[in-house]
């Protein structure tokens, strides 16, 4: 298969200093966002080490083959992190969520840890591939928040899952065919607090991926961006 790509990275309207990060190696069929945590050089450090892992150690392969290979390189990260922060390098935490796309034949492959999101696109549809590790959604599965409301509760930025954030790490997967045609959209929430998801849908179904990604970070902006925002889209040939 042959791949459009394309991704950005922005520190957006408030922060300081921009802790996501970004690989696009199209030529592997490989793609991560990866949103630190931990504040400034913390979070810079855990995103820049999973990219820069997941980039030097993910090899070519079947799918299976990549997301095994993928986890046990988040968990060999993982334990990095967590002995660097235990060590005061940094700071108390250093972690980073992470989203990753592998596509083999016929077949992708989705690995996450956190609330970084990835959505496939077919046919005029678009549907999330990920669960959020967070708070508000153990909330929402619990029926103890309403969805509509999650967005906006006190503890919308708590994740349940991230590299380097524990001890133990379980990194979570999932499998789906593709085809010709499929687009896959793969971002920080810095992203998917600001646009919602038919408006990624209408962006990408009508545009390149270039231009999409122009058009979801102007939108992020317009909004605020209240946070660091990361965005690829990409489109099977």
């Amino acid at each position: 298969m042959r791949f459009l790509s394309a991704g950005t990275t922005h520190v957006g309207l408030k922060r300081q200093h921009n802790e996501d990060a970004l690989l696009d190696a199209r030529e592997r069929a490989l793609w991560v966002v990866a949103d630190g945590m931990g504040g400034h050089e913390a979070g810079d450090v855990a995103a820049k080490m999973v990219v820069d892992r997941l980039a030097q150690e993910l090899s070519e392969g079947s799918v299976e083959d990549r997301l095994e290979k993928a986890s046990a390189i988040l968990e060999e990260v993982n334990g990095d992190l967590v002995t660097m922060a235990q060590g005061g390098a940094k700071s108390g935490t250093i972690g980073t969520t992470v989203v990753g796309l592998v596509i083999d034949e016929a077949q992708f492959g989705i690995f996450w840890a956190g609330d970084s999101r990835a959505y496939r696109v077919r046919d005029g549809a678009i549907a999330q591939l990920t669960r959020d590790h967070s708070l508000v959604q153990d909330l929402v599965e619990a029926g103890m928040l309403a969805f509509e409301d999650a967005e906006h509760h006190p503890d919308a930025n708590v994740v349940t899952r991230a590299v380097g954030a524990k001890e133990m790490l379980k990194v979570a997967t999932r499998t789906g065919d593709t085809r010709s045609g499929d687009i896959f959209v793969i971002a920080s929430d810095g992203l998917t607090k600001v646009v919602e998801k038919f408006e990624i849908l209408d962006i990408v179904t009508s545009r390149n991926p270039m231009q999409s990604v122009d058009a979801l970070l102007e939108m992020t902006l317009q909004r605020g961006a209240p946070d660091n925002v990361t965005i690829q889209v990409i489109r099977v040939g």
